[in-house]
Order: C-alpha cells, then structure tokens, then sequence
C-alpha cells in the first residue's frame, strides 16, 4: 500500500506524521517499525497519528506508536509537531486547540515566533499510578521527596518517579561521577532502567545533571526507542522531579538542554498545577513510501 507521510522533528526528536483524519488508518505493530526503521523505511523515533475527534471540546486525537511497534501515551516533543502539522496542513486555523492522546488531554499553543508551547497537564507522583511497583523499598526522602533505589548492572541507582501521562524515572547523573551528563552511563544503565521488573509497563529513563536552579542538561533513554536526541514529557519530568527535591526553582522557566535543542519547562510546584513545555517544531519534508503488507 502506498502511504503520504510528513516527516518532522522537534529538538533532534524526530516523527513520521500520518494524517487519518479523512479516513481511518489501521497498520500492524510491524509496518509501523518499518516506516520508523532508518534503513528500510523512513527512518523516526516515533510514528504520529493525527485523527479526528468527535468529542465535545476536542479537536483532535494523537496516537503514537514507537520505533520497536509499541504504542504509548505521551509524547511531548511530537506534540508540538501535532499543532505544527495541524495548522500547516490546513485542518485548523487556531491557535489553541485540544486533543486527546492515551495519557490525557493536553493543550497545545502555536506562539508567533514559531514556537509552540503545551499545557502537559499536571505530574502524578503516587506511585501505583506511575505505574511503579515501590512494594518493600525503602526511598531515601529529600526535600520531602522520595529517591528510590533500583538494583541495575551491579549497583543500586537512585531514582526519582513521576508520570507525565507516561512513566520516567529521574536519576541525577551526579551519582556517577562528576564527568556530567555527557560521562553518564545511559547506554549501560538505560536499557536496564527502561526494563526494570519495578515498572511494569517499562519506563523512560532520564539523566539529569543540574547546572543552576534554572538550567539543567538531560539526556533521556526512551521507552522503546532508545536514546533520542530530545525527549519533552522527559524533560517535563526532570524539571518537576527537581523542583520537588529542592534542585530547581518553581514558577520559573527551567531551561533544559537537550542533544537536540533547548526546551523550556515551567512548573508552579504544585501538584495541581499544569508544566509547560515552550520549544521548536519544524517540517522537514513531505513523500509517500510503499509500505509492505505485513502483519505482526
């Protein structure tokens, strides 16, 4: 079958943006890691699917299936290329709109310059909710929050756990070190961190290093993806999860560095309060691929 995708990308996180809001579309987990495959396919971290809502108040709906087939709930970085593509392909003319993913609804902003920014909505802390199984731990609390520990490779890491519609585990790259973010064991410990027994629906493994109380670096292992060049709900989590262990300052933009570009987190602090996440959103290009008829 031939498919017309857009290919886009946000800070260095890159998408395959499928458009189903004429009629739906129905691929298997396998043609969906061929589109995402960098040498057979188009080449992505995520696959996006932008349809159509007939929901009271929502204007869309996002779905978004990783590299390896699986799909999730949140993804931040293609959110903003959602309200990119949105607007370019002329399905809205607003500047504000509504959608509906697996996670929530999140709130997405065209802004002049170009940027966009989201509402992400508000951080879940309760474990049970992240998912992520605490059961006979016993975290050290700092700031009145909890650090938990995880067994990986031979040691025990510290780990700071938050949903931002998907599940992260935040550690501080100064645990290992002081060679900084760079220096940081994300190819070792990533995947083990992602696959712990702890998460049952596995989790996206964050690396924070803290420059200031409003500038941080990060590099995020993805859940099913792998190291990518830019995660947002990652970055959206770091901030939060440094906020509440005193590293950061709340209600004030948090510049994030990321391999890709730079995003910009804002949090209130509290546990109602909405992050929002302001950064870049660009199309690179337009094409169709002949996509095999495979099932999985």
């Amino acid at each position: 079958m031939k498919l017309r995708f857009t290919k886009m990308q946000g800070a260095g996180n890159d998408f395959v943006v499928l458009d189903a809001t004429r009629e739906p579309l129905t691929l298997s987990p396998a043609q969906y890691r061929y589109l995402a495959d960098r040498r057979f396919g188009v080449g992505a971290d995520q696959v996006l699917i932008v349809g159509a809502s007939d929901e009271p108040g929502i204007d869309f709906t996002y779905r978004i299936v990783n590299a390896d087939g699986s799909e999730v709930e949140q993804c931040g970085n293609g959110a903003r290329c959602f309200v990119r593509y949105v607007r370019e392909a002329g399905l809205t003319k607003k500047s504000a709109i509504r959608v509906r993913t697996a996670g929530g609804v999140i709130e997405p902003r065209w802004l002049v310059d170009g940027r966009v920014t989201v509402d992400m909505g508000a951080p879940v802390f309760e474990p049970a909710r992240v998912p992520f199984d605490a059961a006979g731990l016993q975290p050290r609390e700092q700031n009145g929050f909890a650090l938990w520990p995880l067994d990986a490779a031979g040691r025990t890491v510290e780990a700071a756990v938050v949903s931002m519609g998907n599940p992260h585990a935040v550690m501080n790259v100064a645990q290992f070190g002081s060679g900084g973010v760079d220096e940081a064991p994300v190819a070792e410990l990533g995947p083990l961190v992602e696959r712990h027994t702890r998460f049952p629906q596995r989790v996206n493994a964050g690396f924070l290093q803290v420059l200031s109380d409003t500038h941080v670096r990060l590099r995020v292992y993805e859940r099913g993806a792998g190291e990518t060049l830019a995660c947002g709900t990652g970055a959206c989590a770091a901030v939060v999860a440094g906020i509440r262990l005193g590293w950061l300052r709340a209600g004030t933009p948090v510049d994030v560095d990321t391999r890709g570009g730079e995003l910009t987190i804002e949090w209130a602090g509290r546990s109602d309060a909405p992050v929002w996440m302001t950064g870049p959103a660009e199309s690179v290009y337009v094409g169709e691929i002949d996509l095999p008829e495979q099932g999985d």
